[in-house]
């Protein structure tokens, strides 16, 4: 009973968010009590290359990975749930079983859907969101329609394909003025952490950040930019009865909450909790978690909101199923702000995780007819 958890951080990745994948990484394992956690750290590299020991963490960030490291893999096997090194034979004491994984890899490759369809296959309990909603979570422009049809406010949007913005420049072009107008925001559809992301003013600005955002996705979003709005931030923890927290307000150093914003310059300003209304706090906090539900997520999500200064109106921005996870980020902050602890947060994070592993696990994978017509 008394037998550690054995924790695989899993961090890095192919992604323009790799950077920040491992300054939470360094904050988790940090925090994870050592007393009831066996961790093991999994790093993978921007090649996608899987490496795991005790020091790949800091090899990765100061950019040796790779040089002295044995590749490991996670094998889609769920009679296994080890992390196998390819070089040793198979059953060796050097493969650790891992009880539950705790992936940090925020972006592409990571907080899409794929390591999470990995680790089902793989049989691996695993902190957060499920395949579904980790995939529609990615996606701004499908979170964005399932939000519209359950009626959650948010700005005017519109998206299109790189294929058609080359046949069809003009007319997307003529549509975003008519519809959108400026200044717009021009975004990668799938994206984390501002990367690719522009607020364009007129036509030769958005002309640029078309091109720019399409170099990293092919699907291109472009979102009305609500004036005179604050961005205020609200966390969310849970399985099938999630809570919100206390919401979180950040005010950028730049025009808006771009990657140098956030990550660079250091002159962003959170401030926790948020200094509005109740009525106000409250609707946030219902919007978070119908958002939650709405993609049908689980463990943890950070859900970003506009918030009008005159009016108080309130429009959903969109919804990150794994958020930026340092002891100073706003989804543990505002936690802290609402009673619970960087450490308890993880401890409650791995707990989900465990819940909905065996809840699910219990589910028919099998049907067996009347008859065994696959037999003749």
């Amino acid at each position: 009973m008394n037998q550690k958890i054995r924790v695989g951080v899993i961090f890095g990745g192919r992604s323009g968010e790799h950077e920040v994948s491992l300054v939470s990484a360094t904050s988790i394992i940090k925090a994870l009590d050592p007393s009831k956690y066996e961790i093991v750290p999994i790093g993978i590299t921007k090649e996608g290359k899987w490496l795991s020991s005790a020091e790949v963490l800091h090899a990765m960030r100061s950019g040796n990975a790779g040089l002295t490291l044995e590749e490991k893999l996670v094998l889609p096997d769920p009679t296994r749930k080890t992390l196998v090194n390819i070089s040793v034979p198979a059953g060796s004491p050097d493969e650790p079983r891992l009880d539950v994984v705790f992936p940090v890899i925020h972006g592409t490759y990571g907080e899409d859907g794929t390591l999470q369809g990995l680790l089902e296959l793989a049989g691996i309990p695993y902190v957060g969101a499920g395949v579904l909603a980790s995939s529609v979570g990615m996606d701004k422009v499908v979170q964005k329609q399932l939000f519209q049809h359950a009626k959650i406010p948010i700005a005017s949007f519109l998206s299109f394909l790189s294929s058609a913005y080359q046949d069809n420049q003009k007319k997307i072009i003529r549509l975003i003025e008519k519809e959108i107008g400026y200044p717009c925001f021009v975004k990668p559809a799938n994206s984390g952490s501002s990367v690719g992301i522009s607020k364009s003013h007129d036509r030769k600005e958005l002309l640029h950040d078309i091109e720019y955002g399409m170099h990293y996705d092919r699907k291109i979003i472009v979102e009305y930019a609500i004036r005179n709005a604050r961005e205020i931030e609200c966390s969310v923890l849970g399985n099938d009865d999630p809570k919100a927290s206390v919401p979180g307000e950040i005010v950028p150093s730049n025009e808006f909450y771009d990657y140098d914003a956030k990550y660079v310059d250091g002159k962003s300003v959170s401030i926790i909790p948020a200094k509005l209304p109740k009525a106000v706090v409250r609707k946030i906090q219902e919007l978070a978690i119908r958002a939650f539900k709405v993609i049908d997520c689980t463990g943890m999500a950070r859900v970003d909101f506009f918030v009008t200064k005159r009016t108080q109106k309130v429009f959903m921005n969109e919804i990150n199923t794994i958020p930026g996870f340092t002891s100073i980020s706003m989804y543990p902050k505002m936690w802290e702000a609402s009673g619970i602890s960087y450490s308890q947060l993880l401890d409650e994070l791995i707990r989900l995780a465990i819940e909905r592993y065996e809840r699910r696990i219990k589910l028919y994978t099998s049907y067996q007819p009347k008859k065994d017509w696959y037999k003749e």
